[in-house]
């Protein structure tokens, strides 16, 4: 539980700094990002076009394993976003193994 109030928290300060995305259609405007995160109710093109847009910025994309994204984010049929920042970015990777599944990690060269 400690692991998902954690996630909870960073997304929260994500949010609150203005440092998420939500959105597919947001997400291609976005001219980075540090994570990108997808639904486990997304459809398979929603998958295939956020693993697009994680080799494009060089990031890491995971996807919810019981929750839905709109649990985490409180808004309704939200199916991918973005984490901007890399310090929050990171802290959701360190502590998402038991909420999130590890789609693809694109590593800088």
């Amino acid at each position: 539980m400690e692991k998902n109030s954690k996630v909870f928290s960073y997304i929260g300060f994500a949010i609150k700094s203005g440092k998420c995305k939500t959105g597919e259609n947001t997400l291609a405007t976005v001219k980075g990002a540090n994570l990108i995160i997808v639904c486990k109710t997304a459809s398979d093109n929603a998958v295939d076009r956020a693993k697009s847009y994680a080799k494009k910025f060089r990031c890491p994309i995971l996807q919810t394993r019981e929750k839905r994204l709109e649990e985490y984010l409180f808004k309704e049929n939200v199916k991918v976003m973005a984490i901007t920042d890399k310090s929050l970015a990171k802290a959701i990777l360190l502590s998402a193994e038991e909420d999130f599944i590890k789609l693809e990690v694109i590593e800088d060269k």
